[in-house]
């Protein structure tokens, strides 16, 4: 709100709310300038927390999807497959930790002996780690995780989600299209599923020039896991040599662990 001589002045009530979480407070407004600060110093504490964790993780793909589909769900089985194919051809399997889609494509990896990576987010009603991870870290931000999702990764992969899939999705395709991550590819599995929102994308937004072709053209659609993961591991040998260079030593002084080591918490 401002006045007739265009000063700022702060609304009754703004930024205070009453038995909220830290993060809700932190998006409530502005706090006192203490908290602020100590609220900058947890969000970059949490950072440093993540990079640690994930230093020696290697290549991984992010599979992204919905948390809410159970184990006899057609699209269970999908992210299950995925996570298997993944191993397979030497990747990662990088998840946001939790159930559903998550959980399925952590399980594939460890089914076939493969590695299995969650980034978990604190949430009021708990999300635990689901049992198939090697290695898990528990975010407070939102922000923060996802920015860990992205870093680590080759490729992304997108079963049916909700509203946090979407999220992932279009904010991993804008990176893209603003250059600042390099054109890793984005893989929809479930034409089916995807097929109203690819129409949007194509009939409404390509239409009215709020997107290009070419950043449609970006998008992988496929039925299949082995489709999708063939698909990557093609880009990832030719333009990322399927590795990040030269094998980075753990340092004693940091207090990094051989693999195997406890899940950091």
């Amino acid at each position: 709100m401002t006045t007739k001589n265009n000063e700022i002045i702060a609304i009754e009530g703004w930024g205070v709310t009453r038995d909220a979480s830290d993060v809700a407070r932190f998006l409530a407004g502005p706090q006192r300038r203490i908290e602020e600060l100590l609220r900058a110093f947890r969000i970059f504490y949490e950072f440093i927390r993540g990079f640690r964790a994930l230093h020696f993780v290697g290549p991984c793909v992010t599979v992204f999807g919905s948390a809410r589909f159970g184990e006899d769900h057609p699209y269970y089985h999908l992210a299950r497959q995925t996570g298997a194919e993944l191993a397979n051809a030497g990747f990662t399997v990088m998840t946001g930790g939790g159930p559903g889609i998550m959980a399925a494509a952590n399980r594939g990896a460890r089914d076939v002996g493969g590695r299995s990576i969650g980034c978990n987010i604190k949430l009021p009603r708990e999300q635990k780690p689901n049992p198939y991870l090697d290695k898990w870290i528990t975010f407070r931000y939102f922000f923060v995780r996802k920015v860990m999702l992205v870093k680590y990764s080759y490729a992304f992969i997108a079963l049916p989600g909700g509203f946090g899939t979407l999220d992932e999705i279009f904010e991993t395709a804008t990176l893209i299209q603003t250059l600042k991550i390099r054109e890793f590819p984005v893989v929809l599995i479930g034409r089916e599923f995807w097929r109203p929102l690819l129409a949007f994308l194509s009939e409404r937004m390509v239409k009215e020039g709020t997107i290009d072709q070419a950043d449609l053209d970006r998008l992988i659609v496929t039925d299949s896991p082995a489709e999708a993961v063939a698909s990557i591991t093609d880009v990832a040998k030719l333009a990322f040599g399927l590795t990040y260079g030269s094998r980075m030593r753990r340092r004693w002084f940091f207090g990094e662990r051989e693999r195997g080591s406890a899940p950091a918490r």
